[in-house]
């Protein structure tokens, strides 16, 4: 079994033993269990970027094994440099999801675990996937264990909220189920890099653009289909939100990259102007939506839309800088959302409230905590140094190249993310202590400062030396430009 099958398929074993083994009252083993199987599965993936070949587009630790021979379908993985952050950010992120939930979950723990390890190798299954039916397997699965983290453990309205998730993503979903059918007609099989190499007429790649558009789109979300993000968020145990923002956001857009772009390069040209069109209405109108939340969760939450924009509109401008600083700008936002999430987290299992009246003061009584909160806060609006502002800052570039008053738009963001961020830290961490319960909290412990020190150090490591994220996806990004720049009208 390759790195990649055990990546797969290690957290999705480990979360089955812990399913199976954990009771209600082996609390300790439960954790002990789930904690080695995130670091065994994050450490499965190592190899991947030790022996990663750079300066090639071409497909690496490939697996292939003949799976339903009468469909021509296979069991067929891959990496390639755009793929392989991805694969490990995923891998990464579940580890810090299970120390961070050591405490917390009162009922069905093991579940609640088994939930998390689950969804972690079915995510890392649709980076990995070559086979698109595969990739739909994949892809449609995470909603599972998701829709059940929602449902089981979020908050007051969280039937509601698991609900509304199922139905937007699953709906978009069937629309791509009929486009992967067609491709698999045209070219009898469902080898995603025999689809790229397809010629089709100009209608069929608009009708299959709004068909992937329709999954991947929700699946960012891109507005106007991000109405249901927000409020899974708010409903949301504190992992689950720290998954959704940091992984499964990036699922729609990796899906963009890797069949939108490519296998549909003449209608992605043809729609470009309307993908460009909703990533700044994301960038500029959700920053601004942002700004008048009172609850930290819903905050952060439009906040990710108005960063996943900046994703989309680097995509769609086809340039070197565009997609390199897209794809940054996922990996980027990986790591900082998750922060953002986590840190709300600290303070809601403490105070038991989202709401930013409820605070002020914080940094009085929790000092460490917030030297931790002020680094996240400020990697959200885009600081020098760290993580969130190489991402942005390379698209912003890419747009200015492409269209000067594009760029200009999308560089207003700066100034809305520092609007929502700062305010809103300034709100909850300065001040006085606003009343009784803020002046009796207590500082992180020694296990949540573990998790967010890990965290800072990735965002000031990526954001003070970026070169290894960009190096790896340079060959990958150049391909990929070079299939989504020429026609395949047949």
């Amino acid at each position: 079994m390759g790195c990649l099958s055990l990546a797969i398929w290690l957290p999705i074993v480990f979360g089955v033993m812990v399913l199976l083994l954990g009771k209600e009252n082996q609390v300790q083993l439960v954790r002990w269990l789930a904690l080695a199987g995130a670091l065994l599965s994050f450490a499965v993936t190592v190899p991947l970027y030790a022996r990663f070949k750079y300066g090639t587009a071409e497909m690496q630790f490939v697996e292939k094994t003949l799976w339903i021979e009468r469909y021509n379908i296979y069991y067929h993985l891959g990496v390639d440099g755009i793929s392989l952050w991805f694969i490990l950010l995923t891998a990464f992120i579940t580890v810090i999801v299970v120390i961070a939930g050591w405490q917390g979950i009162q009922k069905n723990f093991h579940q609640y675990m088994a939930a998390f390890l689950v969804l972690s190798g079915l995510m890392v299954g649709v980076f990995a996937a070559l086979d698109g039916l595969l990739f739909y397997i994949f892809f449609e699965a995470t909603l599972i264990p998701m829709y059940l983290i929602i449902g089981m453990w979020g908050g007051a309205n969280r039937i509601y909220a698991a609900f509304k998730f199922f139905l937007y993503t699953l709906l978009g979903s069937l629309l791509t189920l009929v486009a992967f059918t067609y491709l698999y007609t045209k070219a009898g099989s469902f080898n995603i890099q025999a689809w790229q190499a397809l010629p089709l007429p100009a209608t069929a790649q608009s009708l299959l653009f709004f068909a992937l558009f329709a999954a991947f789109a929700v699946k960012v979300p891109m507005w106007p289909v991000h109405t249901w993000l927000p409020d899974v968020h708010v409903e949301a145990p504190t992992g689950g939100s720290a998954v959704l923002a940091a992984i499964m956001l990036k699922l729609g857009a990796y899906g963009f990259v890797r069949f939108s772009l490519p296998v549909l390069p003449d209608a992605s040209r043809q729609w470009a102007w309307l993908m460009i069109a909703f990533s700044l209405i994301a960038v500029i109108y959700i920053g601004l939506v942002a700004l008048v939340q009172t609850d930290m969760k819903k905050l952060v939450a439009y906040s990710s839309v108005a960063h996943m924009g900046f994703v989309t509109l680097g995509f769609f401008i086809f340039s070197s800088l565009g997609v390199t600083g897209a794809l940054l700008q996922m990996i980027s936002h990986g790591f900082v959302s998750a922060a953002m999430f986590l840190c709300i987290g600290v303070l809601y299992d403490r105070m038991h409230t989202r709401e930013i009246a409820a605070y002020g003061g914080v940094v009085n009584t929790m000092p460490r905590f917030a030297t931790f909160a002020m680094l996240f806060y400020m990697a959200n609006c885009g600081l020098p140094g760290t993580a969130g502002f190489v991402g942005e800052w390379t698209v912003i570039l890419g747009a200015v190249k492409y269209n000067f008053w594009i760029g200009l738009l999308a560089a207003t963001a700066l100034i809305w993310g520092a609007g929502y961020s700062l305010w809103m830290f300034k709100r909850i961490y300065f001040g006085v202590v606003a009343n009784e319960h803020v002046g009796a909290l207590k500082d992180v412990s020694a296990r949540e400062c573990l998790v967010l020190a890990v965290l800072a150090i990735a965002v000031l490591g990526m954001g003070l030396y970026p070169k290894p994220f960009a190096e790896a996806m340079d060959a990958s990004v150049a391909h990929l430009l070079e299939q989504a720049t020429h026609s395949k009208l047949n």
